[in-house]
């Protein structure tokens, strides 16, 4: 009798802490609990962690060392700092000067939050690190150094960044090879820092105000894509979206920092033909500006400054587009909604979603803010809008970042207690230098430590990674590239989001709730697989010629493929997008991919020198 009252207590102590276990899961998943000021603070330390170049004493990522001391020295120019882009050791000028334009915005939109939060020199710090470097590449009124570094050779290595081996080459644009979106990007970064440093640092404010109208002038004179100048970028940041909406967005940063009316007038004049008015986009990203334009100028027309009332019209065009991109952000754009996970997260594309979810998350919160300023709503074909109701679903997507999600998984390295560990980052991947102080070698880091399943020895705190699968799903590989990656670009904006949220009082309302999940329709009949097999790239590394090759893997049998096996013959260099070998040249789906859908594709990288390898479908099984 004793033993059985034991086991009853015992049974009801263990449900009862299942219920405590349970409901202080609730809590922490509360909006209310979220630190939303540290995340800010993690946010700015992935920056730092990303520097390039003779780093300060007074730093706080102190598993990083100096690096790239001599970028530049070849070529007769000081390109010494900015900042490394991802995981990898390239200095891409576009993708880094958008990510300054985003910190900049933050600071320009939230500088009180960020006071409050007391990392606006932080937030500055992060800036400064970037536009130094601009005015450095920036040599002469139409010359612009855009990119340090090659990627295809960098992504033979798996190094350090303070052993780096890899060629250093320098890029530029100039009068012969213009390069109309990233001298208008970096002119817009300018603009928008020298805003955010005005009440602090006039002097430099104006420094750069000075190298931003000089690059406008230069992308507006000579027009051109830069990666039709540049065919070394073509592989990893093209301009798909063209130079026009970089026009744009440079003169309307310039009109917000320097209310010259001019700049108010070229983006009204040019509106139609350059699309600002044109273009209704379900994206903003590094290469799409237009969403964040169209919002930028929205501000403008709700601030009604002397000089907006001549355009008022045009202005109004550009809101109209500005409200299209967030009721469809909102799930009230018709047919023309931004896709959702069923967790509830903003889909855009399957690489590196989260910083398209950054990016919106950032529009969303400010144009909130607008609204609330000036009384208003946003009217969307499903329905109105309040200011507060757009704030909540911005909140919705910073809190599944942190960890409101379906795996219960912060998306932000050393953010709460689950976080990915297993980062696609060299520098966390391998022991710190202080650590392991000698030279770790190209192959040597991918055998030791890009292939290990050990965590990750420096914790890359702050980092936003590519994020989850269509279906919430996430798996913590090094090998992930896709999706364990972190970028410049992902984390700049919503580090402002953060500021701001920080903020907000508790709000008393429901929580935002995910819409139903959504499904693909099968497609009709074809073969398993159709491959496309094409040589993106070349170059010579002591004196050996290498070649990047893709090949993307099409899924046209109708249905769901759920095991996938591979032979690939005629290797010789590393590869990405498949595991293995299992077995002698045999591969099969990455490590987290369980399934490609009808008409999904596969890419495939490879590097080596001589012929191609051979592909071919060895077994596979359908859904």
């Amino acid at each position: 009798m004793a033993q059985s009252t034991t086991m009853i207590i015992a049974a009801a102590a263990a449900s009862l802490l299942v219920l405590l276990v349970a409901a202080a899961a609730v809590v922490e998943a509360s909006p209310a609990s979220f630190d939303y000021a540290g995340a800010f603070d993690k946010c700015l330390q992935f920056f730092e962690a990303q520097r390039s170049g003779k780093l300060p004493g007074d730093r706080r990522v102190h598993w990083r060392g100096d690096s790239a001391l001599a970028d530049g020295i070849s070529q007769g120019v000081d390109l010494v700092g900015g900042y490394y882009d991802s995981g990898d050791h390239v200095k891409f000028g576009f993708p880094m000067a958008y990510a300054v334009t985003m910190l900049s915005w933050g600071v320009v939109e939230f500088e009180k939050e960020m006071v409050a939060a007391n990392n606006l020199h932080q937030a500055l710090d992060a800036i400064r690190w970037g536009t130094n470097f601009f005015v450095k590449a920036h040599t002469q009124p139409n010359t612009l150094w855009v990119q340090v570094g090659d990627g295809d050779s960098d992504h033979l290595c798996w190094e350090r960044a303070e052993d780096m081996t890899t060629p250093r080459t320098a890029y530029k644009i100039d009068i012969s090879h213009p390069g109309s979106d990233v001298a208008g990007e970096t002119a817009a970064a300018l603009a928008a820092a020298s805003k955010a440093f005005k009440p602090y640092d006039s002097l430099y404010s104006d420094l750069l105000l000075l190298h931003a109208k000089q690059l406008f002038t230069f992308a507006d004179t000579f027009r051109g894509k830069y990666d039709d100048s540049l065919q070394n970028a073509k592989k990893f940041y093209p301009s798909a979206s063209g130079y026009q909406d970089e026009l744009l967005w440079a003169a309307a940063w310039l009109y917000e920092a320097t209310g010259d009316e001019s700049y108010l007038r070229y983006v009204s004049q040019n509106a139609e033909a350059f699309g600002g008015t044109g273009w209704a986009v379900t994206e903003f990203s590094w290469d799409n500006k237009y969403a964040g334009l169209q919002v930028l100028l929205s501000k403008v027309l709700f601030e009604q400054s002397g000089n907006a009332a001549g355009y008022a019209g045009t202005l109004k065009e550009y809101q109209a587009k500005a409200e299209f991109f967030l009721c469809s952000c909102l799930q009230k754009n018709n047919d023309h909604n931004v896709k959702m996970t069923p967790g509830g997260l903003l889909y855009v594309n399957d690489w590196s979603n989260m910083q398209y979810v950054s990016s919106s998350t950032f529009l969303l919160t400010v144009y909130a803010d607008y609204l609330a300023e000036s009384h208003g709503t946003l009217h969307c074909p499903g329905g109105e809008v309040n200011p507060s109701e757009i704030l909540r679903f911005a909140r919705s997507q910073a809190d599944y970042v942190l960890g409101k999600n379906p795996k219960g998984m912060s998306y932000m390295v050393g953010y709460g207690n689950f976080y990915p560990t297993h980062v696609h980052h060299r520098g966390a991947s391998i022991p710190s230098i202080y650590a392991v102080n000698a030279t770790v070698g190209c192959m040597e880091g991918f055998d030791k430590y890009y292939n290990s399943r050990d965590a990750d020895p420096n914790v890359l705190n702050g980092a936003l990674v590519g994020g989850p699968d269509g279906n919430d799903g996430f798996v913590d590989d090094r090998c992930n590239y896709q999706h364990a990656e972190p970028t410049l670009v992902g984390n700049a904006p919503i580090c402002g989001v953060f500021a701001r949220l920080a903020a907000e009082p508790k709000d008393s309302s429901p929580d935002y709730s995910p819409p139903a999940t959504y499904g693909l329709s099968p497609s009709k009949g074809g073969s398993p697989l159709e491959f496309v097999h094409k040589v993106t790239n070349t170059w010579k590394t002591n004196g050996v010629d290498y070649y990047r090759h893709e090949v993307t893997a099409k899924n046209t049998c109708g249905q769901a493929i759920t095991y996938l096996k591979l032979q690939i013959k005629e290797l010789s260099g590393p590869i990405y997008g498949v595991s293995g070998p299992k077995g002698k040249d045999m591969y099969e789906f990455p490590s987290w991919m369980t399934r490609l859908d009808a008409n999904a594709q596969l890419t495939i990288d490879y590097i080596q020198g001589g012929p191609a390898a051979k592909i071919n479908v060895v077994e596979y099984k359908t859904a």
